[in-house]
């Protein structure tokens, strides 16, 4: 058959249709970039380790194939406190980091959605101005800023912010702000609060403000209509914000290894320590396959519900 025939078949049969070839390209992406990592990384993690490299899992010898598949590794997951205390601390924070985010990030997204057009521009700059430098020298720099004599730890402690940090748990001792679990936050809450202000700008910036001019004309509250009219409109910006601050805070490594201290440890000093101080790589694939599933298995049954109620509509 010539490649021409083959082409006109697909055609016909409608495979390589516009509509088939847009929807297609995400699914490969998908498929390239995340699918089959996810496979490799999965293959190795029931994979046993010899010497510096993990054995592959199908072996042929003396006219007999097998399979040998290991999972001790995730029965030692299950089985150790560890790993469940440090993939717990690291859902917390991660949930911590994306409250703080849109509890900061709404209004600001508000004002910037509302604001004059010749504005807009120059809030925009503003939050993407932090991209500009590196992520990691700016992590760096607030150990300087929270560290002895840093102006930022001086102006918390003359404002006297570090007794409320104290009472709530986040300091354990007056003037230390650096390696506990509020310099960790905090470097989080900075480092990711773009992602959440960028999606829920995008939403609120296109939003009908005929539907806010109506709720006023039939007598509702501007605290009305915000909670009733304009938070129900912008929770597709709200979901996606928060899901681009979750999904990475919970596999974070240089916040935590920077700002944290020894009593916040999380997944990924975990898989660091797995992958390059004890070199055992099938161990750190299957903790980092836990962490996928901990991730991806919640949010797909949060979609599937999503779907099923906009279609109920």
């Amino acid at each position: 058959m010539s490649a021409n025939r083959f082409v006109a078949r697909l055609r016909k049969s409608k495979l390589l249709s516009g509509r088939s070839a847009v929807i297609g390209v995400p699914y490969a992406w998908l498929l390239v970039f995340f699918l089959l990592p996810f496979l490799i990384v999965m293959k190795i993690s029931v994979s046993e380790m010899e010497t510096v490299h993990f054995k592959d899992l199908l072996t042929y010898k003396d006219g007999l194939l097998q399979l040998t598949l290991k999972f001790s590794n995730y029965e030692f997951i299950a089985e150790d406190p560890l790993y469940f205390k440090t993939y717990l601390a690291s859902l917390k924070y991660a949930a911590i980091t994306t409250v703080i985010s849109l509890l900061i990030g709404y209004p600001f997204s508000y004002f910037m959605a509302r604001a004059k057009a010749s504005l807009q521009p120059a809030l925009l700059m503003m939050v993407m101005l932090p991209f500009w430098t590196s992520f990691l020298l700016r992590v760096y720099a607030w150990k300087g800023l929270l560290g002895e004599n840093g102006w930022v730890a001086n102006l918390l402690e003359w404002l006297h912010v570090d007794h409320l940090l104290v009472a709530a748990g986040l300091i354990p001792a007056l003037g230390k702000f650096m390696n506990t679990p509020f310099s960790l936050v905090l470097g989080m809450v900075y480092t990711y609060l773009p992602f959440m202000i960028l999606p829920l700008y995008a939403n609120l910036a296109k939003m009908d403000l005929r539907l806010l001019e109506a709720a006023a004309d039939l007598g509702a509250t501007p605290w009305t209509t915000f909670w009733k009219v304009t938070v129900p409109l912008s929770k597709a910006g709200i979901i996606a914000g928060s899901m681009l601050v979750f999904i990475p805070c919970v596999g974070e490594f240089v916040i935590p290894e920077l700002l944290g201290g020894p009593e916040t440890l999380m997944i990924g000093r975990v898989l660091w320590d797995e992958f390059f101080g004890n070199n055992d790589w099938p161990m750190a694939s299957g903790v980092a396959v836990v962490m996928i599933l901990l991730i991806i298995v919640p949010l797909a049954i949060f979609n599937k519900y999503q779907a099923e109620a906009q279609e109920a509509r």
